[in-house]
Parts: C-alpha cells; structure tokens; sequence
C-alpha cells in the first residue's frame, strides 16, 4: 500500500498544506480505505477502529482544503471514512457511536451530493435497529433509504429491500419479508450485470451475500429448513477470508440446524465456527451460546461442549 516517492510527496505536501489536496491524494484515500475494509473482513474491527479514527481527523482537514470540484470528492471519502467508522463502532457493540457517525456520514453524503452513500447510511442504520431488536425502525429506515431512487444504483436499491425484507421477518410478517426479499432479489441480479457501476462500498454485495441474508429472514420466520438451505448455499461462495462474516452465518446456520431438531450437525457447525466467533464477532457468540442454551433446554448431547468451546476460546 506505501505510495512512490512522488505521491508520498505530494500526500505530505496536502498534510501540511491542505489547499494543496489534488486528485492524486484523494485516489490514495479511497484505495487506503478500500484496503481497510478488506482488511477488516479478516482480523474484524478492534485492531482498526482506532487507526481509521484517527485517519479520519487527516481526511477531514483535507477535504476543508479542497476547492472547486474536486471539494465534493474529498467530502464524499470523509462520508466513506465516517460511514465505515460507524459500521466497526457497531460490529464493536458501540452502538451510540456507530448510530452518531452514521448520522455524520449521512449529512457529509448529503453535502457531497452522494445520493448512494447518504441511502446506504440509512440501510445500515436500518441494519442497526434490527440488530437491537427494533423491526419497525429498521422497516422506516429501509423506506426512507428509498427516497434517494432514481439517484441510486440497482445495488444500493437493493440493500434498501433486502433490509425492509429483514424488518418484515423480524416482526413474523411472512408474506410481507418474502415480497420484499424478492424485490432485492430482482435489483441484485440487475446490479450483477453492472458490478462497475456499484460504489465501492457495496464490493461484498452478490448474490451469495444475498442468499445469507434470505437465510437470516427465513431464521426469524421460524423456518429452520429454508434458513438453512440459504445460509449453506450462501456461505458455500464466501472466501475464508470473511472470517467475521463467516462466523456470523455459520452461527445463524447453527441455530437454523438446531430449530430442525438436528442437534449432531448443529454442534459441528457450532464448534466449527467458534474460534472465529470469539476472536472477531461477539454477535455470533450470542448467537452461539442461544443455541447451545436452546439445545441444552430440548436435552441434545454437546450443548456443553458449546459453552465450554466459547468460555476456552475466549482471546
């Protein structure tokens, strides 16, 4: 990732004197950010969260320097960089932080003109009310995402149904989830056809991506089969590398194995996906120790080996 000598020389130069930012310095901010996120699929938000905060400060006062039209470039990335903040403040359980940066990157989206972005903050609180239990809020966000269509692309569009589809499910509204899943369905099979037209955020978002999140509707609904069929489908074309990723749907696949009474394959997931589930996402250790409680509840051998995995794991 280190710069040749002129670039470096030109990013020192923009540091010092941020009038002086040119679009060479806001093509090495978005690759350094683009690099943090993949990096942060791997070894999760803790060790990141800090050095990309205080990137942000640097990032800031450079986009105070720009001027003329490169300005809304340089405040766009600066809405990237505090819209990935607020997603590693959530994925920390830092959920007043990830709620007031999401709140911060919306309104530089809106400043920069980045009708995509300032939709995507919304999905992604919308994200962070599901993940608190709160459906409706996440359904109004997921609506009011829908308000920037016409300016957004098929992708972003879709996360905005996919997230009302989560919503829906979350509240045990059947028909309602499945119509809109199926509306993102339809929306991410056109942005596949165009993945260079996608904002560079929305690199993760394919269609096994979506099969998880099909699965993570059909757990709420309370159909183990369905959810399972949709995490194994989904999870079979995610690379290791998605290592936090990865513990989260083999989590959720855990507890949709568990719902069908499959107690032996429930466990081998469980175990399977402990060390990561620890190490990089404590979601998936909540997760994981429902499960192990509901299976230890129905009298299921290996429940405990469950909970003792997680309590040895621990980092």
């Amino acid at each position: 990732m280190a710069p040749d000598a002129d670039l470096y020389e030109r990013i020192t130069r923009a540091i010092e004197h941020p009038r002086r930012v040119d679009l060479a310095t806001v093509h090495w901010l978005e690759h350094c950010l683009a690099e943090h996120r993949r990096v942060e699929d791997t070894i999760g938000s803790r060790p990141l969260l800090p050095l990309v905060h205080v990137q942000l400060s640097t990032v800031a006062e450079l986009a105070r320097g720009a001027r003329g039209p490169l300005a809304d470039r340089a405040v766009a990335i600066l809405a990237q960089y505090a819209q990935f903040i607020a997603w590693m403040c959530q994925d920390s359980r830092q959920h007043a932080s990830a709620l007031a940066w999401y709140d911060r990157s919306h309104a530089w989206a809106i400043e920069a003109g980045d009708a995509s972005l300032a939709s995507t903050t919304l999905n992604m609180q919308g994200h962070q009310a599901w993940s608190l239990g709160d459906p409706h809020r996440c359904v109004r966000l997921a609506e009011a995402s829908c308000w920037h269509d016409g300016r957004t692309t098929h992708g972003v569009q879709g996360m905005a149904a996919q997230m009302a589809g989560r919503g829906h499910a979350q509240m045990g509204q059947a028909n309602q989830a499945r119509t809109k899943l199926a509306e993102a369905e339809d929306l991410i099979r056109t942005a596949a056809e165009h993945p260079e037209d996608e904002p560079p955020w929305m690199y993760f978002y394919d269609e096994g991506w979506f099969l998880m999140q099909r699965g993570m509707a059909e757990l709420e609904l309370g159909d183990g089969r369905r959810a399972a069929d949709y995490l194994e489908r989904g999870l079979s074309t995610l690379p290791d590398h998605y290592r936090r990723d990865r513990a989260w749907y083999g989590a959720c696949l855990a507890r949709a194995q568990a719902i069908q009474d499959d107690a032996e394959a429930a466990v081998a997931t469980a175990l399977h996906v402990v060390p990561d589930a620890t190490a990089l996402n404590a979601y998936a250790v909540t997760e994981l120790r429902r499960t192990a409680h509901d299976l230890a509840t129905a009298g299921a051998p290996g429940a405990q080996a469950i909970k003792d995995s997680l309590t040895g794991s621990k980092p």
